[in-house]
């Protein structure tokens, strides 16, 4: 799959969800229990997914290795 693929398929198909911003803050209880609020996990999300774009343009080759990594962890 070419990285452009990757990051249209990515953008397509993820939108913020509660199952996700209830993991971030599970992971802030542990790590930032100061932060742990929704308010901040979906910031951490958003940031997250700008950073998989902004990746997809200057990194390409790297996101590639990444999603490589996690979908054979994921088999």
């Amino acid at each position: 799959m070419r990285v452009d693929d990757i990051a249209m398929s990515m953008a397509k198909q993820y939108e913020i969800n509660e199952k996700d911003i209830d993991s971030v803050i599970r992971w802030l209880k542990i790590h930032d229990p100061e932060n742990a609020t929704p308010e901040t996990a979906i910031e951490i999300l958003e940031k997250m997914y700008a950073h998989v774009h902004v990746l997809s343009h200057e990194n390409p080759e790297l996101l590639e290795k990444i999603y490589r990594e996690l979908t054979r962890r994921s088999k």
